[in-house]
């Protein structure tokens, strides 16, 4: 990723950080609405589950300019992921979730070079994970 790239992401993710638990919920809501067998997948506390999923995010997003900080996390969470029955598809699911969350919460600070920026952090993500859980790169996301 280019560096101007990195700070649109960055500095759009601390914005939405700032209402953590409203974006989490905003994006569990879209992706059920994309595909409700999901939910099968998710069997505690769903705020917790939020708590996860944005501490997550910004430690991947704390660490874009230096991904091997946090690559090594992302593939051991991608493979125990493959345990709790995600598939590889799901990730296009959970990148096109995300992208609709943003562009919900941060309405119009979603750019669409900000969108582009954060198109290429999930398909960086997205791949290492895939590669990681199931030998293969993930399917692109476009911009």
């Amino acid at each position: 990723m280019e560096q101007h790239q990195v700070d649109l992401v960055q500095r759009s993710f601390a914005r939405a950080a700032k209402v953590a638990p409203h974006v989490a919920a905003t994006f569990y809501r879209e992706l059920f609405a994309l595909d409700p067998s999901l939910r099968a997948i998710f069997k505690g506390n769903m705020l917790a589950q939020g708590e996860k999923l944005m501490t997550m995010l910004a430690q991947i997003v704390d660490g874009l300019h230096e991904p091997d900080t946090f690559l090594l996390a992302v593939r051991e969470l991608a493979v125990r992921h493959v345990s709790y029955g995600v598939e590889a598809h799901h990730y296009d699911l959970v990148g096109v979730a995300l992208l609709r969350t943003l562009r919900h919460e941060l309405g119009a600070e979603f750019t669409s070079e900000t969108r582009a920026a954060w198109v290429e952090a999930y398909n960086v993500l997205a791949s290492v994970m895939c590669e990681a859980a199931y030998e293969r790169p993930a399917h692109r996301l476009t911009t």
